[in-house]
């Protein structure tokens, strides 16, 4: 595919599109930039418009773009969109990257921007057709990317790798987040590619970017503001783990805030937003000065939403405390020797 000699030709952050007001302002256009893009076997209808060169995609409004469901490399031109799917060699292969979260059928890749820089930058492409606010930066290097990759039926894995252990790998969504993030965010940008929303899946993402942030002790949240939809989807985790931090605490009447905050690693004024919109805090507050929250309102409420008792990720189906125990002793090891 030609996007390997992919090169960013304007300075970043200006690279949007834009059309002209009436006032003669330049304004970023929302208009989707391509009609039609083919992931692997799926066809979707953009939401917007992405950044892709046009002398590689045919054009400054393209009719189909395709591309490669594993590696993400693009191209307008079909012989050769089918003749890289063929070859492609993350088709036979997971995402590249690190293993950090593996349970039933799918599993977390951990991708450094900088080691993976043409994959991040090509996924990032694809990614801001379907995201309206995000800028997408050529310069990769300063963000990690947590891949959820969906392991394939058998049916569907076109002969490569049937075997349960090692069936091809449907990326289906991602979240990204700086290396060093002044606000202390723990994810950056999230997006369930839309063949593959209404399953929970955000959630899984959502968790898994609070469990490794305090895995790195790093007490934050994601980046705001947050689109509707992102604040819809935070929310509903919020309020899960809220119910599940107070479903443990049986002997208990009340909760404050701070409470929550430090068993959650959610920060106080998310779980603030979250109890405002449960309408379960008390005008009181504790001697220092702490928000209380009602527990029995608070039951109350998650029956009344179904709101689950299971957590949205398995703490022990993370990996990564393990391979730094291995990778410890090798080195340990290595030392001896």
């Amino acid at each position: 595919m030609t996007v390997s000699d992919l090169k960013p030709t304007l300075p970043i952050g200006l690279t949007s599109p834009t059309h002209k007001s009436s006032s003669g302002a330049g304004k970023p256009s929302t208009t989707p930039n391509i009609a039609n893009v083919v992931l692997g076997n799926l066809h979707i209808k953009p939401w917007y418009p992405s950044f892709y060169p046009e002398d590689l995609i045919g054009g400054r409004k393209a009719d189909w773009l395709y591309v490669c469901q594993w590696c993400f490399k693009y191209t307008h031109e079909i012989m050769k969109f089918s003749a890289h799917c063929k070859v492609c060699p993350l088709k036979a292969n997971p995402p590249p990257g690190v293993l950090v979260y593996e349970k039933d059928d799918y599993s977390i890749y951990e991708i450094d921007g900088e080691e993976h820089k043409l994959y991040a930058q090509n996924l990032s492409l694809f990614a801001k057709l379907f995201l309206e606010t995000k800028s997408v930066f050529f310069d990769a290097s300063t963000f990690l990317y947590y891949i959820l990759a969906l392991k394939l039926p058998a049916s569907e894995s076109d002969g490569v790798n049937t075997d349960a252990e090692h069936r091809p790998q449907q990326v289906t969504g991602f979240f990204s987040k700086e290396k060093m993030s002044w606000d202390n965010n723990n994810l950056a940008c999230l997006l369930i590619f839309p063949p593959f929303q209404r399953r929970g899946l955000g959630q899984i993402l959502i968790g898994a970017s609070y469990h490794l942030g305090r895995a790195e002790g790093r007490l934050g949240g994601p980046e705001k503001p947050l689109s509707t939809l992102g604040r819809k989807g935070y929310l509903t985790y919020w309020y899960g783990e809220i119910v599940r931090f107070i479903v443990n605490q049986p002997n208990r009447k009340t909760a404050s805030v701070k409470e929550i905050s430090e068993s959650t690693w959610i920060l106080a004024e998310d779980v603030v937003a979250a109890l405002k919109e449960m309408n379960v805090l008390e005008t009181r507050k504790t001697a220092a000065g702490n928000v209380v929250v009602n527990k029995r309102k608070v039951l109350d409420w998650a029956e009344r939403n179904h709101i689950g008792l299971e957590p949205v990720v398995d703490e022990e189906a993370f990996v990564e405390e393990e391979e730094e125990a291995a990778s410890e002793i090798a080195d340990s090891e290595d030392m001896e020797e």
